[in-house]
């Protein structure tokens, strides 16, 4: 008798479940006179429909512009990392120092971003974006940003939060005529 091949069924990921823990509760303890920002946003499906069980990891440098400077990860986060995860409604929320300008090493600075990795079910691989901060003069300078065609550079670019004085407002869209760009790495 020779084995029958059927097809697998995929069960999960389970990225909320199995990586929660791993997920910043609260923020770390940033140096004195760090300009602390809190993002909120969603991820959404290309129907606009939330997805409950995706992740975040943010990356980003500290307020001189350097990577890597930040404490060492505890409880997923850093001074330069964080995580994520998304509720019920898709809804997220980190907290981070606002970083600085970034070298080049060419003249040129990209401007204050934060970069992340979106983990959902259905993605075979994570995606890769930035998110760019509202209002900021640089960011019509940076050579990242100017890559990407001008009307679609408001999915990268954090909204003043209406409802939350202070806060941004940031969300994450999979597919449609809305989808977040994403960068091929």
């Amino acid at each position: 008798m020779r084995p029958i091949s059927s097809g697998s069924q995929t069960v999960g990921p389970f990225f909320r479940i199995g990586l929660e823990h791993l997920c910043a509760q609260d923020a770390p303890a940033w140096g004195e006179g760090a300009q602390i920002v809190r993002v909120r946003g969603r991820v959404l499906d290309g129907e606009g429909a939330p997805v409950p069980d995706a992740l975040l990891e943010v990356w980003h440098a500290d307020a001189e512009g350097q990577y890597g400077a930040g404490e060492p990860m505890q409880s997923g986060r850093s001074a330069c990392f964080t995580r994520a995860s998304t509720d019920d409604d898709g809804g997220f929320c980190f907290a981070l120092a606002r970083p600085g300008a970034i070298d080049c090493g060419t003249g040129e600075k990209q401007a204050p971003h934060v970069a992340v990795l979106v983990f959902a079910r259905g993605l075979l691989r994570h995606l890769m974006t930035r998110m760019y901060f509202p209002g900021e003069p640089s960011n019509a300078e940076d050579p990242v940003l100017r890559l990407v065609p001008e009307d679609r550079r408001g999915t990268l670019i954090a909204r003043e939060d209406p409802q939350r004085r202070g806060e941004l407002e940031w969300n994450v869209v999979l597919q449609g005529n809305e989808e977040t760009v994403f960068f091929a790495w």
